[in-house]
Formats: structure tokens, C-alpha cells, sequence
């Protein structure tokens, strides 16, 4: 015997003996109906288990309040972070997010990206710099708003959501110096995105106006295992680096261990390490990883409030720039 899915507005207009209108007018906020007809419409609607068709009532005013959040990495602690934040406050504004998952390189993204347009989804977040831009671009031909997190696209129309990553290469490549260190290193992937990449540019600059020339390594996929080949790769130079900064702190959770168990190096006495994320592998005593502090609250606010807002519909260029707090711990000598 199967079981009725779905309740309808008219059955329980006719279980409260009410018109079919009081019953949207009970579920409108604002709207105006009396305390007896509330009553009995809310107790037939418990009753008989009906729920608002928020999805149809929304596409009556062109909206269905779903956002997609187009990711990459979704498994790394940083991004994971992030999506929890982002879903919590759209929850909270109500709407509904739509996860893509755009780690495989095949067609499946956009595939993926073009049933979520079919399912009217009102707009895109893209957490990241890896997705091709032609994501951004049919987001956008498809009347989509758009949030774009740590990318350099620069199609007019989105919200743009970055932070000081040149900035942040700067304020640690001083670090380095103060506590002693005259061999820096910068250790990234190969992703290019440009986050990763505005770290790497400020470390060197800064290290150039100090009269440092930095030893670059970059390998393979952002992760644990990256950092421990680059740590081979940069610990076995004739001219060993004594202070590392990695453009992540899974780069850097591999580098410290392959450090310490492979080349028997003390961290920081013989070589000071820092990282990027402030993941929570970076606080535990093992690590104790000096690291930027991504403000994954703030950059959720920013987006939701942005969606949220129809006056920004505009197809204006609209921007933020944040600041990524510098976490000291016990990486870098003096720390």
C-alpha cells in the first residue's frame, strides 16, 4: 500500500472548512488573516502533514532560492570548513545549497552545473580558483548571481571575494628574517590558482626588498603527500633552506614530518616552517604550525548578504578584500 507524498493547500482549506486562500495567507508572513483561522488552518495542516511548496511558491516570483556551490577540494580541511559555514548561513537566510563537486576534469561538472540550471537555481557561489572560467561564464549567461571566492575572473556582475595573499607572503618572509633565517624557501603545487599564487609572488618580493633571493619548489595536487616530496626535493639542495613558507598548511603538515623523520631536522631550532588555512591540524602539539587564519565566517557573510540583497543585481562590479590574521605558534623561532 503506498503512502501519499504530498499534501495539498485544498485538502486542508477543506479540513479547516476555510477558503483555499487563507490557507496561503496563514503560511505568507506578513499577511493578514485572523487568530481563529490560524488556528484552525495550522491544526489541519498538522493533521494531515502538509508543508509549503516553497520551491513552486518561489518560482512564481522567479526564484527558487537554491544556490550552488560549485567546489573543488571538498574533502581538504580548509574546504570543508568553508562549505560547513557557507550552508549553515544560507540555511539560515532560507535558502537551499546545491553542491558541484568539480574535482573531476571530464564533462561531469558541466553537466552537473547545467541540471542545477534546470532546477532554477538563482545563484552560484565558486569556491575556489580551480574551475575553468567558462563555469563563470555560463553561470552568468544563464541569469545566475554569482559569488566568486579567491579568483581572478573579471567578468563585471559577481561578487568578488578575495583575500591579502600578496600582503600575507610579505608579513611572513619578515618573520622569517627576524628570527634568523637567511635561506627561504617557498613550497607550493602545481594548482596555479590565485591564491596560491599571490602568496608565492609576495613571499619573493618581500624577500627581494630584504636582499634574499627564495628557492621556489612546486609539485602535484595540494596536499599532505605534495609536501613531503617537496621537502625531499628542497632538504637534499647543496644550499638547504632554513626557513620554509608553504602555501598551504597540508603542504606544510607533510614537509614538517618528512623533515623531522626523514632528514632528522629540528622544527624550529634548524629550520622554521609556516603555513596557510589555520586548519585544525595546524593547533595539535605535533604540528603547533605557525599559519594564516582564513576568516571562513566573514567570507560566508559577505556572500550570503550579497544574495540576499536584490539590489545588487546590477551587473556592477562589486568586490571585497579581506585580511587573513597571522597565527603564531611554535613553528618559527620567537613565534
Amino acid at each position: 500500500m503506498s503512502s501519499k507524498l504530498f499534501v495539498s493547500a485544498q485538502e486542508v482549506a477543506e479540513r479547516a472548512g476555510v477558503s483555499r486562500s487563507a490557507v496561503s495567507r496563514t503560511f505568507t508572513p506578513g499577511a493578514s488573516v485572523s487568530a481563529d483561522t490560524r488556528r484552525r488552518v495550522l491544526e489541519a495542516a498538522e493533521a494531515l502533514g502538509y508543508h509549503v511548496n516553497h520551491l513552486a511558491r518561489g518560482l512564481m516570483r522567479n526564484e527558487s532560492g537554491i544556490v550552488c556551490l560549485i567546489v573543488s577540494d571538498v574533502a581538504t580541511p580548509y574546504r570543508s570548513a568553508l562549505l560547513r559555514e557557507l550552508t549553515l548561513q544560507l540555511q539560515n537566510a532560507g535558502k537551499v545549497a546545491m553542491l558541484i563537486n568539480t574535482d573531476r576534469s571530464d564533462g561531469s561538472v558541466d553537466r552537473a552545473l547545467r541540471q542545477a540550471i534546470r532546477y532554477r537555481a538563482d545563484a552560484s557561489v565558486i569556491l575556489s580558483g580551480l574551475p575553468d572560467k567558462s563555469i563563470t561564464q555560463l553561470c552568468l549567461r544563464n541569469g545566475q548571481r554569482l559569488v566568486l571566492i579567491n579568483r581572478d575572473d573579471d567578468q563585471p556582475g559577481p561578487l568578488k571575494i578575495n583575500l591579502d595573499d600578496y600582503e600575507s607572503g610579505g608579513r611572513i618572509a619578515t618573520a622569517f628574517v627576524r628570527a634568523g633565517c637567511r635561506t627561504l624557501a617557498f613550497a607550493n603545487s602545481e594548482a596555479g590558482t590565485p591564491s596560491l599564487m599571490g602568496r608565492e609572488r609576495g613571499f619573493i618580493a618581500a624577500a627581494a626588498r630584504l636582499g634574499i633571493e627564495v628557492i621556489v619548489e612546486r609539485y602535484g595536487w595540494t596536499g599532505y603527500e605534495a609536501g613531503k616530496v617537496l621537502a625531499q626535493r628542497m632538504l637534499t639542495r647543496t644550499e638547504r633552506p632554513d626557513a620554509v613558507f608553504c602555501a598551504t598548511d597540508l603542504l606544510a603538515c607533510g614537509f614538517m614530518d618528512a623533515a623531522r623523520h626523514q632528514f632528522g631536522i629540528s622544527v624550529p631550532d634548524q629550520l622554521c616552517i609556516a603555513g596557510f588555512d589555520d586548519i585544525e591540524q595546524a593547533s595539535w602539539s605535533s604540528y603547533d604550525l605557525t599559519t594564516f587564519a582564513q576568516p571562513v565566517s566573514m567570507i560566508a557573510s559577505h556572500a550570503v548578504e550579497w544574495l540576499s540583497k536584490a539590489e545588487n543585481a546590477d551587473g556592477e562590479d562589486h568586490s571585497v578584500r579581506l585580511t587573513a590574521e597571522l597565527i603564531w605558534r611554535g613553528s618559527i623561532r620567537g613565534g
